[in-house]
């Protein structure tokens, strides 16, 4: 073949070629990158974890918790939520320190912080009004294991709470779905402790990771009473601190005295 042809030839080849390197179309997608899968994951576990704490606000029971904390050796937390929403939590080590025992209520009269009888504190039980009905304590004299039986429930059906929700892995001993709960604001007054939360599918909290430790249900609920009872007397005082009382001071000797 003469060389014009056989050139003419190689060129009508690689034309093609060239042509599909230079086609416009995107290449083929990452089969590993997903495209709004992410967000319909979240958008899915908002809505379930709202409905399940909409329904863990209807529920009302007689229920145990361990609460394990770093540091500390494990308590039996009793939290109880009466037929008429009345409600009350009882933290061993909730208060002092770790060395005394508080129950947390709240009736139709407020809400109300109860001293109980301790290792540490042998008086009777006696409980001091400390807000209003769904109102908030003061941080000095909040043990905040309540919350998440109480006014955190409210947080997470709120849809427009800022809140970051998703799947997680079930924790130890907890059934049912659990959840991570994390803030999107920057604000330092977080309407919530941020961690994971489980719920069974009747609305029953049962583990939570926060940062005062880990609740797991133990044991079956029972049936919730009509109403709750405080565990002492109403009185007139100041309510039991978190901190843990001041070291007494050891007694000195003076320059003058005898050895």
């Amino acid at each position: 073949m003469p060389r014009g042809g056989r050139l003419l030839g190689l060129a009508v080849l690689v034309a093609p070629i060239l042509l599909a390197g230079c086609s416009s179309d995107p290449p083929p997608a990452d089969p590993l990158v997903t495209t709004g899968a992410s967000a319909g994951t979240a958008d899915d576990a908002r809505a379930k974890l709202a409905a399940l704490a909409a329904a863990a606000e209807d529920r009302h029971m007689v229920a145990s918790y361990t609460l394990a904390a770093a540091g500390r050796p494990n308590r039996t937390v009793i939290v109880t939520h009466a037929t008429d929403h009345t409600w009350r939590v009882d933290i061993p080590g909730g208060a002092l320190g770790g060395t005394a025992d508080v129950s947390v209520a709240q009736t139709a009269d407020g809400i109300f912080q109860c001293a109980l009888p301790s290792v540490q504190r042998s008086d009777p039980p006696t409980c001091v009004r400390v807000a209003d009905p769904n109102g908030r304590l003061a941080a000095a004299i909040d043990p905040r294991v309540q919350h998440p039986f109480t006014d955190w429930r409210r947080v997470l059906t709120d849809r427009q709470a800022p809140l970051d929700i998703s799947t997680s892995r079930p924790l130890p001993g907890a059934q049912g779905t659990c959840f991570s709960v994390e803030s999107t604001s920057a604000s330092l007054n977080s309407p919530l402790d941020v961690g994971i939360y489980c719920y069974d599918p009747q609305g029953t909290l049962t583990g939570a990771r926060l940062a005062f430790g880990t609740l797991t249900l133990a044991g079956t609920p029972g049936a919730p009473p009509p109403t709750i009872s405080l565990p002492g007397p109403v009185v007139t005082g100041e309510p039991l601190r978190m901190a843990a009382p001041p070291t007494p001071a050891s007694p000195t000797t003076s320059p003058g005295s005898n050895q």
